[in-house]
């Protein structure tokens, strides 16, 4: 199968184009690299399995520009292997930055999967995976596993983009039928390759738990701020679903091999372990498998912050035939071995 992988060259991205390559897919890659780096894409192609001739072309530029999209699929059908799927990953992430520049995460987020779709159903290529996020439910009187019939009433402009996607995605289903979709929603991607080749790369300072224990671990940060210490729960720090960005990955061509077997089909699921760490669960377990020392400090909760974001996966095991193979354990090592290799991230002098 050839599939397009939008925002391929990403942290997400990298891995899911290496899974996708292994099984012996050919890969287009559209990404802007305006919060990632093509360096990913080379270590994606030194990774690939020998066994298969599986391929991978990038294109550069932004999913807003519909002649660049054009030419993506017009180049797939000059080759004889049009694109049979999509998997829509690129857009801006950042729940801070959303609050501060609302409008730029619509137009991205909302006009570019707008674009992407137009010319998608132009070339007759109606097969999706789309790539949301936990932040869609409302968590502020949350207590049980969150599961996809759960609150959608998000608190900030990047969690509202993504349902907005999501009902674009639902009306071009209603109105026409021949669209099989997968709307994934992700709980907290953490972890890298085992290799260490790939690994989450941010630009500028992070804004997410992970890569900033990463900075600690390394000596960068002095200390992390925790954002809270007297939640209700067992320690009072927040709990999350963290869950390896490599089972994430797996779960995108699964998804994408499951929609393919209807006519029509409207999926949606959660993607995460089931499993609830807080913020001092995972700080412990990093010093525990790495054998280092973090330093922390408590600070007042944050305003948009829940104490409790875990998913309930029940379906996506049950629909998929899918599970998570690898633990926080696993996440923590992972994420220390590619951060010790590449302190200073892709392309850069370590």
């Amino acid at each position: 199968m050839r599939i397009l992988v939008t925002g391929g060259a990403g942290y997400i991205g990298s891995h899911i184009v290496l899974n996708l390559l292994n099984m012996g897919n050919n890969v287009d890659v559209i990404d802007s690299f305006c919060n990632s780096n093509p360096e990913s894409l080379k270590r994606v192609k030194f990774l690939k399995s020998k066994r298969n001739n599986s391929k991978i072309k990038l294109f550069e530029g932004d999913i807003r520009n519909s002649k660049l999209l054009e030419n993506v699929f017009e180049n797939s059908y000059k080759e004889k292997e049009p694109i049979e799927a999509v998997i829509h990953l690129a857009g801006l992430k950042s729940v801070s930055e959303s609050i501060k520049f609302p409008n730029k995460y619509w137009d991205i987020n909302l006009n570019g999967s707008k674009t992407l779709l137009s010319i998608m159903d132009r070339f007759k290529c109606n097969n999706i995976v789309f790539s949301s996020s936990a932040t869609v439910y409302n968590c502020a009187n949350q207590k049980d596993l969150l599961n996809e019939t759960s609150n959608i009433k998000p608190i900030n402009p990047y969690g509202a983009t993504k349902v907005a996607v999501e009902d674009e995605l639902a009306r071009l289903y209603k109105k026409d039928k021949k669209w099989r979709i997968s709307i994934l929603r992700y709980f907290n991607p953490i972890g890298a390759h085992s290799s260490g080749l790939l690994g989450e790369d941010p630009f500028g300072i992070p804004n997410n738990l992970f890569p900033l224990i990463l900075k600690v671990g390394l000596g960068e940060i002095d200390s992390l701020r925790i954002f809270g210490n007297d939640w209700p729960t067992n320690d009072g720090t927040p709990i999350r679903d963290y869950i390896h960005v490599m089972d994430l990955a797996e779960a995108h061509m699964l998804a994408l091999e499951k929609i393919m077997e209807f006519k029509s089909k409207f999926l949606v699921l959660n993607i995460g372990t089931g499993i609830g760490s807080s913020v001092l669960d995972l700080i412990n377990t990093f010093e525990k498998v790495n054998n280092c020392k973090l330093d922390y400090v408590f600070d007042k909760r944050r305003k948009g912050d829940f104490p409790f974001v875990v998913s309930d996966n029940t379906f996506a095991l049950k629909i998929l035939g899918w599970e998570p193979k690898r633990n926080l354990e696993d996440m923590c090592r992972d994420g220390w071995n590619w951060i010790m290799k590449n302190p200073k991230g892709y392309n850069k002098i370590n």
